[in-house]
């Protein structure tokens, strides 16, 4: 298996400096081969650059610059280059599958907070000694950092990556060959039924609360936002008082995003420690949360007719405030390290389709359900949850799978 590791790092000043140093050199980089990219491409009759005629570049760059190209590793640096490669690969592709894609942008300081090291021991050094504790990790141009590890490291190390998210720095692990730890078997099996009143119900009935950590924090959010959006947008220095404002509401944020991962980390293990197998529905959350289509009002030139926008944004926040991608993925990832198995099952009529291991029909219609919190066959009148009627029909559903697989 391929797991990640994500540990905090405890920089000195002069090493947070360097640090700061490294991401701003290596977003220039980026930068200026964007800029090469574009100017090839306007100049000289739509000619194309590709990575291997900019990698072959670095030596001559890091000649020429030497304080502050020359200092970084040479790896970390293709790597930037390999990024950027990535992006304009992205590009052509949604060209030729006739998407409408964005053009490759240049970085901001403030928004290149990512640096690679493709390999182990090549300007970045772990301890790749297994179940051992690592106090420090080695980086060329910063010295030995420090790191806090909350818990060893399992398999082989392929890739380093430094990341900064707000004022606090981490170091990601990348690693292969990392084996299972198989949990006792339990013998159930289980469905779930993602909400947004409930956090998700299980075919026994049982809710897992939505903590909601977005509409917990709004107020403060709000008011950190107003505050800032008081200063100009577009101003060639900002000042002093706009990056405390801006640094707020981005506080305010990493801490809702900490909370909700903290509650799909510990959620997704009690899950996966009670049951041997999981079923879930497919959720096509971007299609979700997308805005209603407008409405032209045919009786007045340039009039929209309602369309429930307001509404819907608000059902939108709150399914992205649950987080359901980022959770089911944390929890095929549990599953698949301690030896359990997760089933997506097709998530249509799930709440319409009267349960029939329950003792239901099978009946399919709308009308089934008569409220959010209520289902009603109107066949056969059987009464339930409605969330609960959801996750029985998946799990009904990720038995039919299991038993097509045995």
């Amino acid at each position: 298996m391929i797991r990640a590791y994500k540990f905090l790092l405890r920089p000195t000043v002069r090493q947070e400096q360097a640090l700061r140093e490294m991401l701003r050199d290596h977003c220039s980089l980026y930068n200026a081969a964007l800029q090469e990219r574009r100017d090839a491409y306007r100049h000289s009759s739509k000619t194309t650059i590709q990575y291997g005629q900019q990698s072959a570049q670095l030596k001559e760059i890091r000649s020429f610059d030497p304080e502050r190209q020359g200092r970084w590793s040479f790896s970390s640096q293709q790597a930037t280059l390999r990024r950027l490669n990535k992006a304009f690969t992205a590009f052509y592709r949604r060209i030729k599958a006739g998407q409408a894609p964005g053009y490759p942008r240049f970085k901001g300081a403030g928004h290149f907070d990512t640096v690679e090291f493709p390999k182990d021991g090549d300007g970045c050094r772990w301890n790749s000694t297994p179940h051992i504790t690592q106090t420090r990790v080695r980086l060329q141009g910063v010295g030995h950092v420090r790191v806090h590890q909350h818990r060893p490291v399992r398999g082989r190390v392929k890739t380093i990556s430094v990341k900064r998210e707000g004022h606090r720095w981490y170091v990601v692990l990348a690693c292969d060959e990392v084996s299972a730890e198989p949990l006792p078997a339990t013998g159930s099996i289980v469905g779930i039924d993602m909400g947004t009143v409930h956090f998700f119900t299980d075919s026994n009935g049982n809710h897992e609360p939505n903590p909601r950590f977005l509409a917990s924090m709004a107020d403060g959010l709000t008011a950190a936002q107003q505050h800032l959006s008081t200063f100009p947008k577009r101003t060639r220095q900002r000042t002093k008082k706009h990056r405390a404002a801006a640094r707020k509401a981005a506080k305010l944020h990493a801490k809702i995003r900490r909370q909700r991962l903290d509650h799909h980390h510990k959620t997704a293990l009690a899950l996966v420690r009670e049951h041997d197998v999981i079923g879930h529905e497919v959720l096509n959350t971007a299609g979700m949360t997308k805005a209603p289509a407008p409405k032209p009002d045919p009786g007045q030139t340039g009039g929209f007719l309602p369309n429930g926008a307001a509404a819907k944004a608000g059902l939108n926040k709150n399914i992205l405030d649950a987080g359901w991608g980022q959770f089911l993925g944390i929890l095929a990832q549990k599953a698949e390290s301690a030896a359990r198995r997760v089933i997506p099952v097709d998530a249509r009529n799930t709440s319409r389709t009267c349960p029939t291991t329950t003792g239901g029909c099978g009946h399919v219609s709308g009308e089934n359900r008569v409220t959010q919190a209520k289902f009603e066959c109107v066949a056969c009148g059987l009464v339930d949850n409605a969330d609960r009627v959801g996750a029985l029909n998946v799990l009904h559903r990720a038995g039919l799978v299991l038993c097509d697989s045995a």
